[in-house]
């Protein structure tokens, strides 16, 4: 290997924003270790969201024509099979051509044609995965990469012992420097301060639900909360409620109605709704309960953060895995857990309980700890660069 030149790097992951943020975090965290001369190269699907989303946060990025494989039998998994085939002799080609000094893989099927192909050819492989239950892609890389750094703990079942390590996930700065904050009780009572003052709640109350199913919003979970709207504000729980533009458009009308019946009541418990929350990081913070689904990183931002949550997995998601997340986190005695299925019997009686329980909301916060990597993109590159200076000296 070359010392003297820049350091390059192809990455490769797509298809949701959950495999296209971790990636991006990992570029620049790569460009901060080894200077702005250093190359970076992603490779993406034709058609995809990082195509897009890519270019937007300042890298390059080229398309492969790869497809995901048809679940069930289909003629198209005829084509999908012959686009994987081109794909990977294309992955071969810009492999050839860029000459990276490590191939990092973050999921999604567009990563396996590039990081196996880069494993043939000797490149160092780097596999990120997010989720408690490995994806298909990364199973079937992982026993040819250097190493595989996790989102969650106890993954032996998915790689090789001793060939993974539980790094976190790359998370936004933002949500890193909310996480420190809120340890200090003058720099977090500042942020219930401005939240309070952001979404018109009261400063004082430690009743604060926050509820989130996603900037798509969670069906389950909004029809829930709307259903007890009424006993949760009688309650004096205050709300800080994401509903997700299609639930809002639907429900506008049916939730200022119950808002304005309450009201006039003489209930004068604050609730602030809105279509999408732009400051996700601020609510959790100001939050004393989160009611959220359990995609992997919302999972690793409330885990820094350290507010205790009400898990609802969508059932609507490859091999179930936001199940295995929440999973995991409620066997550590870091979340409760509710299948979407149990939603509209249970969500109710369960915020209420953990709103009384104090000892139990303690004891997630400690147990959050435990599950809180606030340094996980430095860990990777960490890695990374272990793993390149290696093979350079070997």
């Amino acid at each position: 290997m070359d010392t003297t030149r820049n350091k390059r790097f192809i990455l490769s992951g797509g298809g949701t924003g959950g495999h296209i943020f971790p990636a991006v975090a990992i570029a620049k965290e790569l460009i901060h270790r080894y200077g702005d001369s250093t190359e970076i190269l992603f490779v993406g699907a034709v058609g995809k969201m990082e195509m897009t989303k890519v270019p937007a946060a300042g890298f390059r990025i080229v398309g492969l024509p790869v497809e995901g494989l048809q679940r069930s039998l289909s003629l198209k998994n005829i084509s999908v099979l012959i686009k994987a085939l081109v794909s990977v002799f294309k992955a071969r080609s810009i492999i050839n051509n860029f000459k990276p000094d490590a191939v990092i893989g973050t999921g999604g099927y567009v990563s396996l044609p590039v990081c196996y192909m880069a494993s043939r050819m000797q490149i160092p492989v780097i596999l990120q995965e997010q989720n408690g239950f490995a994806g298909l892609t990364n199973k079937v890389v992982g026993s040819r990469a250097s190493i595989v750094c996790t989102g969650f703990p106890a993954m032996d079942k998915f790689f090789p012992k001793g060939n993974w390590l539980f790094t976190g996930n790359p998370v936004r700065d933002v949500i890193v420097k909310t996480g420190q904050a809120v340890k200090n009780p003058e720099q977090k009572q500042e942020l219930v301060q401005e939240a309070a003052k952001k979404w018109g709640l009261n400063p004082n109350s430690s009743s604060t639900l926050f509820i989130t199913g996603g900037s798509l919003g969670a069906r389950t979970i909004n029809e829930t909360i709307l259903r007890n709207l009424t006993q949760l504000l009688t309650s004096n729980i205050q709300i800080i409620w994401q509903t997700g533009e299609r639930f809002w458009n639907s429900h506008q009308l049916e939730i200022e109605a119950q808002i304005k019946q309450v009201h006039q009541q003489g209930i004068t418990t604050p609730i602030y709704v809105s279509p999408f929350i732009d400051s996700m990081e601020l609510a959790m913070a100001a939050a004393d309960v989160i009611v959220s689904r359990a995609g992997a990183i919302t999972l690793s931002e409330i885990a820094i953060i350290g507010t205790p949550a009400i898990l609802v997995p969508s059932p609507n998601v490859t091999d179930d895995h936001q199940t295995k997340n929440a999973s995991v986190f409620s066997n550590a005695h870091a979340a409760s857990m509710i299948k979407d299925t149990d939603c509209k019997e249970r969500l109710y009686t369960t915020i209420c309980d953990l709103f009384i329980a104090s000892d139990k909301r303690l004891e997630y916060k400690q147990n959050l700890q435990l599950l809180s990597k606030p340094n996980a993109t430095v860990s990777i590159v960490d890695q990374i660069d272990q793993i390149i200076n290696t093979t350079r000296h070997a």
